[in-house]
């Protein structure tokens, strides 16, 4: 489906204290952007930005980024959460592609990355524009700390097993794994459901899940 265009969405977003402009300037200098040393955790593609929001109101102690590339998507969780009364102070929005995460972040400035119903991209010739490719995965090595983390969830089958097949020869390792999260008691315990999420699931459609790390 073609993503429609909202013409106020780049001056509203480029207007607001909830995003950072030119975060080229903030390498390795994300503390300073958040006035403390907490742990930094992004979500990249976070769509309308209701799973980083949740994620950043129970997780005070942990700094937020979300990633989304496309403005008309961006601008809704913008104006969502400039309605709010009270503001998050541990979560701030990027309007980037995610092939310049290292022009963004430093060697070790990222504790760990969610993935969140990524754009699938099932052309063959598209498979490295996948955010978990082994050439994504490259990129996040870049930034993430020694003890770094990727979780990704998505319904897409073919995507999941896909990225299954990354992790090895991307030089990662598989820390967790199912296929079925919404039946998992345990693990549904913490989770926090994106908008697709909660659309997919509730059309009986299977959530997967992966951690890896090197």
């Amino acid at each position: 489906m073609r993503l429609r265009n909202i013409p106020r969405a780049e001056a509203v977003i480029a207007g607001s204290d909830l995003v950072i402009q030119n975060p080229m300037e903030k390498k390795g200098d994300w503390k300073t952007v958040f006035g403390n040393d907490h742990p930094i955790h992004i979500e990249v593609g976070m769509g309308k930005g209701k799973f980083i929001t949740e994620l950043a109101d129970r997780h005070p102690e942990i700094n937020y980024i979300g990633i989304e590339r496309y403005t008309s998507v961006l601008l809704r969780a913008v104006e969502k959460l400039e309605k709010q009364e009270e503001k998050p102070s541990n979560l701030y929005f990027l309007c980037i592609d995610a092939a310049e995460l290292p022009e963004i972040f430093g060697q070790g400035e990222v504790e760990r990355i969610y993935l969140n119903f990524s754009d699938p991209w099932p052309k063959e010739r598209h498979a490295r524009r996948r955010l978990p490719s082994r050439q994504f995965l490259a990129r996040y090595d870049q930034i993430l700390n020694k003890d770094g983390r990727v979780e990704f969830k998505t319904d897409n089958r073919d995507l999941f097993t896909f990225a299954l097949e990354e992790v090895e020869p991307a030089g990662w390792k598989l820390d967790l794994c199912t296929f079925d999260l919404h039946g998992d008691e345990k693990l549904m315990k913490d989770n926090i459901m994106t908008e697709y999420e909660e659309k997919f699931s509730s059309k009986g459609n299977p959530i997967h899940k992966m951690i890896i790390s090197r």
